[in-house]
């Protein structure tokens, strides 16, 4: 079974904030991203991170909206790195570069971002804690 990554750690290694990671799954569909229901948390794949992170850089060198580098991206991936499209032109990534260096940032990210606590907070205990009981001292008033 492949690896999945929380939010917070693909946004780490992805450099983007965990609400702007967040609202493009919420928008966007993207191969490889694990979602069940809500409160579930989503888990990403290294294929869905490789496809953000390429849709990412197209979206900032050729200023396009994200939801065509998405499809972009897409095309890319399937297509092992090299597209054609209908004008001629040629589109070419380093899948595997851009693999292994994304690798490396998760690397560092899983040992940075810590995991979330699950359920409701521990409830605080108020007065004495129950191994060491008071002692009743008596007082003489004079």
């Amino acid at each position: 079974m492949p690896r999945a990554y929380t939010l917070a750690t693909a946004a780490l290694a992805l450099d983007v904030s965990r609400k702007w990671l967040d609202n493009t799954l919420s928008h966007f569909r993207v191969q490889g991203v694990v979602q069940a229901r809500q409160g579930i948390p989503r888990r990403l794949s290294i294929e869905s991170l490789t496809l953000i992170a390429i849709s990412l850089n197209l979206s900032a060198d050729f200023e396009i909206p994200l939801a065509k580098a998405l499809d972009l991206a897409t095309r890319l991936a399937a297509s092992g790195g090299k597209l054609t499209l209908k004008s001629g032109a040629r589109i070419e990534v380093d899948l595997p570069g851009i693999t292994e260096s994304l690798l490396q940032r998760l690397e560092h990210a899983v040992e940075v971002v810590p995991l979330p606590r699950r359920g409701r907070p521990r409830k605080k205990q108020r007065g004495a804690s129950i191994e060491t009981p008071r002692q009743i001292v008596p007082v003489k008033l004079v």
